[in-house]
C-alpha cells in the first residue's frame, strides 16, 4: 500500500508543479513517445530474461505493491509451527514427524498453518531439512551447512528479478534519449513549416527525455529497491528457520530451540518472548485436553 502512495505522490508532485508553473497538461500527453520507450523496455526485458525470471518480476511486482508479510505474525506463526513439530518429536521421536514430512498437506501440523503450507519453498525447506534429521547419520555441523546452502541458492533466485529490473531502470534514460532523437528527427523534417508546428515536435520529443528520466528514477527503479529489501527480509527469515532447525537438531528443548529462533530475528519483526511463549504454551495447555477427549 505504501509502494501505491508513493507512486501517486511522486507523478502528482511532479505533474502538480508543472501546472505551478502555468505549464499545459496536454503538452505532456505524449503516446507516441510512451509507445517508443515502454515498448522498447519491455523488449529488453524479454531479450535479457528467461520466462521464470519474468514470472518472477511479475509475482515481486504484485508483493512489492501490497504489504510485507515478514512481519511479527509472520515470524511468530513459523516459529509455532515449529514448535508444534519439535513437540510432536519430542513426544513420539522423530519418526512420528514422518506424516507430516511425507505429506504435509494431509498432515494436521502443517494443515494449521495453511498460509506457510501454501508456500512451497518454506515447507520444503523444513520437510526436507527434518527428512533429513530423520534419517540419521549427519552431524550437526554438516546438517547446518546443508541448510546455509539451501538459503544462498534460493537468495540466488530471489535476487536475480531485482538485478532484471534494475537493468530496465538504468536503461529507461537512454531509452528516452531514443525517443529525444527520434522526434528532433522528426522536427528537422519539418523545419519551413509553421512555427507553432515545429514547436509542437520539440515539446514531444523533450517529452521522450522526461519520461526516460521519471520512470527511471521515481517509479522502475524504487521498486527495483522495494523488491531487493524483501529479498533480504526472506534471507533473514530463512535464517531463522536454519537457526531454530539447528538447534533442536542439537538436542535442545523445542521452547528453547524457537527462543533461539526468535533471536536471530532482525529486532523490527522480532516478536516478543511473551508473545512466543504464550502462543506455544497455549499448545501445551491444549495438548491434554484434547487428549482427554
Amino acid at each position: 500500500m505504501l509502494a501505491i502512495i508513493g507512486i501517486v505522490i511522486v507523478f502528482g508532485a511532479v505533474i502538480g508543479g508543472f501546472l505551478m508553473e502555468k505549464g499545459q497538461i496536454l503538452v505532456l500527453m505524449q503516446p507516441a513517445e510512451l509507445v517508443i520507450i515502454g515498448g522498447a523496455a519491455i523488449g529488453t526485458v524479454l531479450i535479457a530474461n528467461p520466462p521464470r525470471i519474468l514470472t518472477r518480476i511479475v509475482g515481486g511486482l504484485v508483493a512489492a505493491l501490497g504489504s510485507g508479510r515478514y512481519n511479527q505474525q509472520w515470524h511468530l506463526k513459523s516459529l509455532k509451527l515449529l514448535y508444534d513439530l519439535f513437540d510432536q518429536a519430542r513426544r513420539g521421536g522423530l519418526t512420528s514427524l514422518e506424516s507430516e514430512v511425507e505429506n504435509p498437506e494431509q498432515g494436521k501440523t502443517f494443515s494449521s498453518h495453511p498460509a506457510i503450507l501454501k508456500d512451497h519453498h518454506i515447507r520444503d525447506f523444513i520437510c526436507d531439512t527434518l527428512r533429513t534429521m530423520m534419517i540419521g547419520g549427519v552431524d550437526p555441523f554438516d546438517l547446518d551447512q546443508m541448510m546455509e546452502t539451501d538459503i544462498e541458492a534460493h537468495h540466488h533466485e530471489a535476487a536475480e528479478p531485482v538485478s532484471a529490473l534494475t537493468a530496465v531502470a538504468d536503461s529507461l534514460p537512454g531509452l528516452g534519449i531514443v525517443a529525444a532523437v527520434l522526434g528532433v528527427v522528426i522536427t528537422m523534417g519539418a523545419l519551413g513549416g509553421k512555427p507553432e508546428e515545429i514547436g509542437h515536435k520539440v515539446a514531444a520529443a523533450l517529452v521522450g527525455t522526461f519520461l526516460g528520466i521519471l520512470l527511471c528514477y521515481g517509479l522502475i527503479g524504487p521498486l527495483a529497491s522495494s523488491l531487493s529489501k524483501t529479498a533480504e527480509a526472506e534471507r533473514w527469515y530463512y535464517q531463522m528457520l536454519r537457526v531454530t532447525l539447528a538447534a533442536f537438531n542439537k538436542g535442545i528443548p523445542p521452547l528453547l530451540a524457537v527462543e533461539i529462533g526468535r533471536r536471530s530475528i532482525p529486532g523490527n519483526a522480532r516478536p516478543k518472548f511473551t508473545e512466543l511463549e504464550t502462543t506455544c504454551r497455549n499448545r501445551d495447555a491444549q495438548a491434554p485436553a484434547a487428549e482427554a477427549a
